[in-house]
């Protein structure tokens, strides 16, 4: 994986996005990171390791190609406001999602209590 400065990852985002564009997916992740560049050792040891700062590990795969970036907290805003804004113009591929008739099972609901008491006032089991 391959980590970059915070506009050089934009710039490669927008080529992965241009990339797939007409096919494929890009999937973004981002996830707290401490610094550490070796797994976290297990609870027999006690290691004092205590992060810096705060920063913000963002990761950007296209299913081949990964591309990550370490943002700190001092330029997170201005990260952000750029991120936002590439992510505007290159999800316009979205299609709304079909929502089911909710009037549909009300009215069979109605229809299929007002049959049961109907049933009932005539005496019929049911």
């Amino acid at each position: 994986m391959v980590v970059l400065e915070s506009e050089q990852f934009l710039t490669e985002l927008t080529r992965l996005f241009q990339k797939c564009r007409t096919s494929g997916s890009v999937y973004i992740t981002l996830k707290k990171y401490d610094g550490r560049t070796k797994p976290i050792p297990k609870k027999g040891t006690v290691e004092g390791f205590e992060p810096a700062d705060n920063k913000c590990l963002l990761r950007a795969t296209d299913g081949k190609k990964k591309i990550s970036t370490v943002v700190s907290s001092k330029e997170v805003s201005k990260f952000q406001m750029a991120h936002s804004n590439l992510l505007r113009a290159n999800m316009d591929g979205l299609k709304k999602g079909n929502k089911k008739n909710k009037t549909k099972k009300t009215k069979n609901f109605y229809n299929s209590t007002k049959r049961q008491i109907t049933q009932l006032k005539n005496g019929q089991r049911i």
